[in-house]
């Protein structure tokens, strides 16, 4: 079942590959091509891949940057953002696949459930309003690390050691990779909520990379190929992350593999509560956008 899932990765990689490829190769020939700095785009691949493997995520890093480094017109910001991190999620992929012993079945359901959830929940939780899903999930995971600290300072037993779930803590498990898929058009990001579920059903915190990282991996080509032929991303930064992510990816991912469990489960807790930060962050600002509105 692994290896099929393995295979599956790679080839929707491979295709994704050269499908980029071909679309640089047209637009260098038509002169068409985006002016933005190659080697300034795979710096900052490589930076917010990096964070994006410890579980951080890529998107807001990269966000940042291309506003205030003026690298990609705003309107083409979300596809780069997709088709940018599709190799490097890809890496991720194969990599906690292949080193990071997971349970099976608890790994293809979890997995299933977030596709299910980003293809077909989607319909319905984007329809959700954005601000109160927002507040929630920023209450929502400050409560979760809360939990996390209180175990890991021994106050009552929380977390654990698992590589599977089983009955309704599988159950569970999948509902919250199905409405974690959802919630990614809203620009909720997949990775922090998965931690904390993984953690809360007491699983041991590494289980959570490749269930997060295999979603990705099989999500986000399908959402690039629509860019790329829309025309709706910045080729030349969008191959330069996907050129130069997977060195950040493969220094992360050799810091997590050797990560001591305590230290991981700390980590953790840091990315909980820095995905409630931008949370509160986001809300706040369209609170504030929204007063300025009606007053005007």
């Amino acid at each position: 079942m692994l290896k099929i899932l393995l295979g599956i990765t790679l080839i929707i990689g491979i295709i994704f590959t050269v499908t980029l490829a071909r679309d640089y190769i047209r637009k260098s020939k038509e002169g068409t091509l985006e002016k933005g700095s190659f080697l300034i785009s795979g710096i900052i691949g490589i930076i917010a891949n990096f964070f994006d493997t410890l579980g951080v995520g890529s998107f807001a890093i990269e966000t940042s940057l291309f506003k205030n480094l003026k690298l990609v017109d705003d309107k083409k910001i979300p596809g780069t953002l997709n088709v940018g991190a599709t190799i490097p999620t890809i890496v991720e992929a194969l990599i906690f696949l292949t080193v990071v012993e997971v349970e099976p079945v608890t790994l293809i359901c979890m997995i299933l459930a977030a596709i299910a959830g980003a293809l077909v929940g989607a319909g319905i939780i984007s329809k959700l309003n954005e601000k109160a899903v927002q507040a929630s999930m920023g209450i929502a995971l400050i409560a979760i690390a809360f939990l996390m600290v209180a175990g890991l300072l021994n106050l009552f037993p929380v977390g654990g050691n698992a590589i599977g779930l089983t009955g309704t803590k599988l159950v569970i498990g999948m509902v919250g990779n199905f409405i974690f898929g959802g919630l990614n058009t809203l620009g909720v990001g997949l990775y922090a909520p998965c931690m904390a579920l993984i953690f809360a059903l007491g699983m041991d915190p590494k289980i959570a990379f490749p269930i997060m990282m295999g979603s990705g991996a099989l999500l986000l080509p399908f959402a690039s190929f629509k860019f790329i032929k829309s025309e709706t991303h910045s080729t030349k930064t969008s191959t330069a992350i996907n050129i130069c992510g997977p060195i950040g990816v493969l220094i992360a991912a050799y810091l997590v593999k050797t990560l001591p469990l305590n230290t991981l489960k700390w980590l953790v807790v840091c990315v909980v509560l820095y995905t409630s930060f931008t949370m509160f962050k986001s809300f706040m600002a369209k609170k504030e956008t929204r007063e300025l509105n009606q007053s005007a």
